[in-house]
């Protein structure tokens, strides 16, 4: 944990947010400012700050990203109609919080390019 990190503090429970699903290894929650009717922030509890920064041994929880992002959009309604797993890496890429994160986007027709 990243005692100045924004994630880390979230995921920690040290600043409130709503969490749609905890576990040991990560975090989901509604992203503040929501692009898609369903915009949620997969959040690991390990600090990574960016997909470069990713290793090998992190390879099982990417896998455990992606299965609970499927699992949840099941749950809450989504993933029968389509959504998307996006991930930005540095500042040209879209990245403005300095921790690995993946935003799961569905509730409606998610365009190709995104832009």
């Amino acid at each position: 944990m990243s005692e100045s990190c924004l994630f880390c503090k979230i995921a920690a429970g040290d600043i409130p947010a709503k969490i749609i699903y905890s576990d040991d290894r990560l975090v989901v929650i509604e992203d503040i400012q929501p692009q898609a009717p369903h915009h949620l922030l997969i959040i690991p509890h390990k600090h990574i700050r960016t997909v470069l920064d990713l290793t090998t041994a992190d390879n099982e929880l990417v896998g455990h990203i992606y299965q609970v992002a499927g699992k949840v959009a099941h749950d809450l309604g989504f993933a029968e109609d389509g959504f998307r797993v996006v991930t930005n890496c540095n500042a040209a890429g879209g990245q403005v919080v300095w921790h690995i994160h993946f935003h799961l986007l569905g509730g409606r027709d998610l365009i190709w390019p995104p832009g």
